[in-house]
């Protein structure tokens, strides 16, 4: 067997074991070290796929900035047992439906879907480069680019505002 298959096979497994142990570790910090887990093994496909640049933006802003982001809000609430109430049958019922819906829903767009087979002829190694998703940026979707970073700029010094404190403000 190939060594590029036998890498896929592990990293789909390590990808499925521990986004399961994300949905059924009881401990919130425990799930989102799986999380991060999770995401790395994502980047991982994301290499196989020639796609270096989008494994890359998949660790730094996922694996390292939104997981920080949550591992501060679950520290900052600061859940205990003790608190938790627990669930009612009704809860737990409409889980199930929920769940048992979208699987239905997955399973029948997975049975609808075609596959289209390799064709070696067609295959472009620079598909997942970051000079032609450069280009491409640049050139077809400059000004939705633009006008990204201008909404991230305004959100940017929309925070500040917000976090700035007035003369005489309680501190907590």
């Amino acid at each position: 067997m190939n060594s590029a298959i036998s890498f896929f096979y592990f990293l789909s497994f390590l990808t499925v074991l521990s986004a399961v142990m994300v949905v059924v570790s009881r401990n919130p910090i425990h799930s989102v070290l799986y999380l991060i887990l999770t995401f790395f093994t994502l980047s991982g496909h994301y290499i196989l796929l020639n796609a270096q640049f989008l494994a890359a933006v998949n660790i730094i802003v996922y694996a390292g900035a939104i997981m920080v982001l949550f591992l501060f809000v679950i520290m900052f609430l600061n859940m205990k047992q003790d608190n938790e109430e627990s669930k009612t049958n009704l809860t737990k019922i409409a889980a199930t439906i929920v769940g048992g819906t979208v699987f239905v829903i997955l399973f029948g767009a997975y049975r609808k879907s075609v596959i289209p087979g390799f064709d070696p002829q067609q295959f472009d190694s620079q598909i997942g480069m970051i000079e032609n998703l450069g280009h491409l940026l640049f050139r077809d979707y400059l000004l939705p680019f633009e006008l990204v970073s201008i909404l991230l700029l305004v959100a940017m010094v929309g925070a500040v505002m917000l976090g700035k404190r007035e003369i005489g403000e309680r501190h907590f």
